[in-house]
């Protein structure tokens, strides 16, 4: 076998030799037959002397010692290009000219929609925290980023080692005049009316860095400082631009205002954004997560430049961080921040102190930032002093796991990767200003996707698949059901003033609001409470807003969104959500999807029945606002469904009205508005709140009975009971009922006729306002009792003459059979 192997060897070197020279010498071909004629010469005509074959040896030997020699040289250039590339802080500049050739191409078909798709998503959800004055609304209609891709390395890239990283260093030059952003605009005062801006071009420069981070895992990317920016816009109204962006004063400057702080808010050094490499892609869209994160300790802990450079920030209690002489931190804690959800640890004294506390965040979306802000108590125990900060960033990667990314020492990267939710991911990030380190564990819980899939620790939980199996098929969602359950509370906020805490909570999902009973002195309070919203497609949030009842006004001790995008029909979710804006509580709820199959049932056992008419049952309200002087109120309800508008009747001076009136609408599936209102006699009507009376999915001639939270006020519910009333084919119609329902029509036009009598003699007599009002408003009631009976009437009618035609056609058939034949 070894020797195999020299021959093998010996015969590979020999043809790379046979090459090389073929290669350096092109006149060989015609030297090889030359010789072999020479010596059929030499060996049957005319013999030639022995050193020829000298001379062709010493030739050979000096060509194979030129090709060893070359062979040696070219690896000799390559391992010390090798060497320069890993030791040598900075590499040269190398042309990429090849590297745009290539963007171009793929560009256009590419890039370019994947690109537009992401940055829509973002530029959607900064337009509605960040809008100018003169401008009420604005809405994304278009965005596409133009056939222009940015140019990259125009001077060339390089590599450079900064500490133990290695960044690539290239220009980013973007310059495209072909780009179609457009938006939407409802102008405000002075202005109104609506104006359509698009922004045509862009140009953005600057120096762009990348990272390879995790063994090539991901790459890091960021602007060295903060890039050039330019935009071009133009504004119209209708269907055309009719002008300049100047048109619309600050419209070009608050734009160029808003993507230069994205970007710098973002994506400039020593903020960076991560793109993953994984080697599987699950097609998995992550919309939401768990988070525990638990801080541990901090060590080396002073106030070195903390005074000069972070003085000027706020503190907890509106006070500034006033730079003690010392640099020894005696008492401090941590505020841990994920959005608008925070949780702070207890006080820990010394230079180095040991938290252990732990914390479940949400994440809204499949990235996230934790930030990690450290505060002082002052010597007299009263102000809290910020000192510094540091901050990780959280990423979902395709192939299920997570990257856990900060800002090291010297602008270095710490980084971690957790393969599948559960797994234990330790850091230890350095502050701002170099004044000590912070110690973290963290845990991502769970991930959850759009597709309705859950990632819990590598396993399944509440009866949704693990993210690692088969994704499921997304669920139609159109007239499926929500039930939430309010459970109980914990560890709610209590009032710093009385210690009480009578807490009750408020749901909105889309239009729909709800609120759950209140409960007196507990922070731990237990509802059980249920709810069923129309479930809405497009990723409507659950929101939640917990309030502390008191007396003038009531308190919020926290607010929250769950994310119900991706529940599967007939799953349920129990989960606790932790309340934003405040420093503890926490709220459990009970999520339950109902199946399609139930809402086809549904449909299908109404299809059975006659289209039918809605019976709304306006029976009272309670803790109704105070809209006069005197604390009281003159409540009526005004009720919109569609075109159709009536109301009820007055109720004098009260709070707690009771109408029991009833009202009948054909029903068209338009929403059932009902907007309570405080009765002037001279002065215009006040709302005193407003509410939506859900009723599409109620089961035919099955009344429900509800107290509904008044939207737009501070307090007030309204107790009405409504039903879908339907007329089965099979049952008799009311051609039995007759003399009743003409015993109706006499008596709404004796009503209608003592009423006028009433009003005529009030106006004769000159009465006052009030009882002029009141006769007035039963006038309408009579009205409306009187549409009422009209609308049953030619319902009636409907009925009487498809039963009409139904007959004759059964005449009709049985009179045109064939003859019978007699035997």
């Amino acid at each position: 076998m070894a020797k195999r192997g020299v021959k093998k060897l010996h015969a590979k070197d020999a043809l790379e030799f046979f090459n090389q020279v073929m290669v350096e010498q092109p006149l060989l071909p015609f030297l090889i037959p030359l010789g072999l004629f020479a010596w059929f010469v030499e060996r049957w005509v005319v013999p030639f002397s022995n050193w020829v074959p000298l001379v062709a040896a010493v030739w050979a030997t000096i060509q194979y010692g030129r090709f060893k020699r070359k062979m040696a040289i070219e690896d000799l250039n390559k391992r010390w290009k090798h060497l320069i590339l890993n030791t040598t802080p900075t590499t040269p500049i190398e042309p990429c000219e090849w590297l745009n050739k290539l963007l171009i191409e793929v560009w256009p078909n590419y890039m370019e929609p994947k690109l537009s798709r992401k940055f829509q998503s973002t530029v959607e959800r900064r337009l509605r925290s960040r809008r100018p004055k003169l401008i009420d609304k604005i809405e994304l209609q278009e965005f596409s980023l133009g056939s222009c891709p940015p140019t990259l390395g125009e001077q060339g890239m390089r590599w450079m080692t900064s500490g133990e990283q290695q960044v690539m260093t290239l220009g980013f030059d973007w310059d495209s005049k072909d780009m179609s952003v457009m938006f939407m605009a409802k102008l405000a005062k002075p202005l109104m009316g609506t104006a359509r801006i698009v922004i045509n071009s862009i140009h953005i420069k600057g120096d762009l860095l990348l990272s390879p981070i995790l063994d090539g895992e991901a790459v890091l990317y960021s602007f060295e400082s903060t890039p050039e920016v330019r935009i071009g816009v133009a504004f119209g109204s209708g269907g055309s631009q009719a002008g300049p962006g100047t048109e619309l004063p600050g419209v070009s400057t608050w734009l160029v205002k808003l993507l230069t702080e994205t970007i710098a808010k973002t994506m400039v050094e020593p903020r960076r954004l991560c793109f993953s490499l994984p080697p599987v892609d699950l097609k998995k869209q992550a919309v939401g997560g768990v988070l525990s994160v638990t801080v541990v300790s901090a060590s080396n802990l002073g106030k070195k430049g903390a005074s000069n450079e972070l003085g000027n920030q706020q503190s907890l209690s509106g006070s500034t961080a006033s730079g003690i002489a010392d640099n020894r931190v005696v008492h401090a804690f941590v505020e841990v921040e994920v959005g608008n959800l925070m949780r702070k640890t207890d006080t820990s004294e010394g230079p180095n102190p040991t938290w252990n506390s732990t914390f479940n965040m949400v994440l809204h979306g499949e990235t996230g930032v934790v930030k990690f802000l450290l505060y002082e108590l002052d010597s007299g125990g009263v102000k809290f002093n910020y000192l510094t900060s540091c901050e990780i960033k959280v990423k979902y990667v395709l192939d299920g796991s997570t990257i856990f990314w900060a800002i090291g020492h010297n602008s270095g990267v710490v980084a971690r990767h957790a393969e599948n939710c559960g797994k234990e991911v330790g850091m230890v990030v350095p502050f701002e200003d170099n004044t000590g380190e912070l110690t973290v564990s963290l845990v991502l819980k769970e991930w959850q996707f759009a597709d309705g899939s859950v990632t819990v620790s590598n396993s399944l939980s509440n009866g949704l698949r693990s993210s690692l199996d088969g994704s499921p098929k997304l669920q139609p969602r159109t007239g499926s059901t929500l039930r939430v359950k309010v459970v109980e509370g914990r560890a709610l906020a209590v009032n710093s003033k009385s210690g009480k805490c009578d807490p009750y909570v408020k749901l909105q999902y889309g239009k729909a609001l709800y609120r759950t009973k209140t409960l007196s002195r507990t922070a731990q309070p237990v509802w059980n409470d249920k709810f069923e919203f129309d479930e809405i497609a497009g990723g409507e949030y659950l929101k939640i807003k917990c309030y502390n009842l008191d007396t003038f006004s009531d308190d919020s001790i926290g607010s929250a969104r769950v994310n119900l995008e991706g529940l599967l029909d007939g799953a349920s979710r129990d989960v606790w959500v932790p309340l934003e804006k405040v420093d503890s509580g926490e709220i459990r709820l009970e999520i339950e999807r109902i199946q399609n199959d139930q809402n086809d049932n549904l449909k299908r056992s109404s299809s059975k029945v006659e289209a039918g008419w809605i019976e709304l049952v306006i029976i009272e309200a309670r803790d109704l606002v105070a809209a006069d002087l005197r604390g009281t109120s003159d409540p009526y309800v005004r009720v919109h469904y569609g075109n159709n508008k009536k109301r009820t009747k007055v109720i004098y001076k009260t709070l707690a009205p009771q109408w029991n009136q009833t009202f009948e609408f054909a029903e068209t599936g338009e929403p059932l508005i009902l907007h309570v209102k405080d009765h002037n006699a001279v002065l215009p009507t006040a709302s005193i709140g407003n509410c939506t009376v859900e009723y599409s999915m109620l089961s035919p001639n099955e009344p429900a009975d509800k107290w509904i939270p008044l939207q737009g006020v501070r307090s007030g519910e309204i107790h009405v009971k409504i039903v879908r009333r339907v007329m089965d084919s099979g049952k008799k119609t009311s051609l039995e009922t007759d003399v009743s329902a003409l015993g109706k029509g006499h008596k709404i036009s004796a009503q209608m006729r003592d009423s006028l009598k009433k009003c005529a003699g009030l106006v004769d007599e000159g009465g006052d306002a009030e009882a002029l009002s009141l006769v007035l408003t039963e006038v309408e009631g009579v009205q409306d009792e009187q549409e009422v009976y009209i609308q049953q009437l030619e319902r009636e009618k409907a009925v009487l003459l498809r039963k009409i035609n139904e007959l004759g056609s059964e005449i009709v058939r049985s009179s045109s059979g064939p003859a019978r034949t007699p035997y």
